[in-house]
């Protein structure tokens, strides 16, 4: 084991210590962002706090290049989890907890190249991102900071991840009226079945852009993760609630997309809102978001990443190309791992990320 290593681990170790797990969205700008500001002399620090927990760490030195962006918050750990996952556990080849992969690892790693170099530097950590309410990036985004480029820890093996789908999420409401199953419906009297009509015309539409293409990813991804409504069996539904999801390409319109979802209720939905909404990487229209994904190749190129395929999850690495910077996706680990019981990443992804960050450092980019 290298010593760049051993000091990622120590370092991870002890972030993995502070309880950041959003919800509840009860973190401040002491404990964790304490350690790192004791643990990055040298560095001209900034600390805010955004409320609901969002709070941000900008820490600069010199005059640096290139932005590494890392959110420190975590989901919530489970019931099956086999051991505290606050406690850090090594294993042979990997290391098990709570936001060891997503995404605490790079932080660790940054931390640990950071304090072996004297190049230039600047680092943005986070807390908000597990929250979908990006307060910390909107922030830093209104100041308009100049930077080249922006480099987003999420776990991509180590590779370089230049586009990656979008986000929305919706709840929609539907309304019918409430009485006896028995007879013969109208088909707008069941706010369950407008719900369950409105479902399958979606899911169609879906289905009819499966052969849509951007950088190496096909179709639109689509979800209906709940629906709620009705009161039994032999009564018809008077109210019926459902979420949906639905993850673009980077060349697809959400908002053209929200319209025609919409268009499918007969009747018109009682309630449709948009909950959330993350842009693709890169952003904007066709041929810009292809402009941009160039670009990010070609920091890629100069600072020796490997460049990998695009990804369906969403990060907030969108939300910097949407304000404006070059920016792409890099960190240790498999997404496979995030946001799972007894959570690791490997020995081997660590050292890949280290390595290359802290050449990264030397240079003073």
């Amino acid at each position: 084991m290298t010593t760049l290593l051993e000091s990622t681990l120590q370092h991870l170790e002890a972030l993995v210590s502070f309880d950041t797990r959003n919800p509840p969205r009860a973190i401040t700008t002491g404990g964790i962002f304490d350690y790192l500001h004791a643990n990055l002399p040298g560095f001209n620090v900034e600390v805010i706090d955004h409320g609901a927990g969002a709070v941000s760490f900008h820490a600069v030195r010199g005059n640096p290049k290139y932005l590494f962006n890392v959110h420190l918050d975590t989901v919530p750990d489970s019931p099956h989890w086999s051991a505290d996952p606050h406690v850090m556990r090594r294993l042979d080849d990997r290391v098990v907890g709570l936001g060891v992969c997503d995404i605490k690892g790079a932080a660790a790693a940054l931390v640990a190249a950071a304090n072996v170099t004297d190049g230039d530097a600047a680092f943005l950590f986070s807390s908000d991102e597990e929250a979908n309410d990006p307060r910390c990036i909107a922030a830093f985004l209104a100041r308009g900071i100049a930077y080249e480029a922006v480099i987003v820890a999420e776990p991509t093996m180590s590779e370089a991840v230049l586009a990656h789908r979008g986000i929305s999420s919706v709840l929609m409401k539907f309304k019918g009226r409430a009485g006896h199953a028995s007879g013969k419906q109208d088909p707008s009297a069941s706010a369950l079945h407008q719900a369950m009509r409105w479902g399958g015309k979606a899911l169609e539409h879906v289905e009819s852009l499966a052969h849509a293409r951007f950088g190496g990813l096909t179709g639109l991804r689509f979800n209906i993760g709940r629906v709620d409504g009705g009161i039994k069996a032999n009564m018809i539904a008077p109210e019926a609630e459902l979420r949906f999801g639905f993850r673009p390409l980077p060349s697809m319109d959400i908002d053209a997309l929200l319209g025609t979802f919409a268009g499918f209720a007969e009747p018109q939905a009682a309630h449709f809102e948009e909950t959330f909404r993350g842009p693709s990487l890169p952003s904007g229209d066709i041929a810009r978001a292809e402009e941009r994904r160039l670009a990010a190749r070609d920091v890629a190129d100069e600072l020796g990443l490997p460049i990998g395929n695009a990804v369906d999850f969403w990060t907030e690495a969108s939300l910097f190309s949407a304000g404006g910077y070059t920016t792409m996706v890099y960190g240790p680990g498999d997404i496979a791992q995030a946001h799972t019981a007894d959570e690791f990443v490997t020995l081997e992804q660590l050292q890949r990320y280290v390595e290359s960050v802290h050449s990264i450092l030397q240079r003073g980019a």
